[in-house]
């Protein structure tokens, strides 16, 4: 008897045939819009990806580049003090 206190057990029930009744009535009017959403959602998913794909292509040529010069460094640094050793 608790449980009826209130009236959530009744509440409950009245949301549940309701949504039960008006949920068919809505859906062939919702359905353009939730296939709407979800093209939108697609193209901005396809978007990024695509967006991303550029961004990790630039971001691993300027990694390249600064391999490139840190290995320059790197043989500088070596032939250095070779040089300075011979004079």
């Amino acid at each position: 008897m608790a449980l009826l206190k209130g009236g959530n057990i009744v509440t409950g029930l009245a949301i549940g045939i309701g949504a039960g009744v008006i949920a068919p009535m809505l859906a062939p009017i919702l359905k353009p819009f939730a296939k709407s959403a979800i093209k939108a959602g697609l193209v901005a998913y396809d978007q990024a990806r695509v967006a991303f794909a550029e961004l990790n292509e630039r971001t691993g040529d300027v990694m390249a580049e600064a391999r490139a010069e840190v290995e320059e460094a790197r043989k500088a640094a070596a032939e250095q003090p070779k040089s300075a050793d011979q004079s």
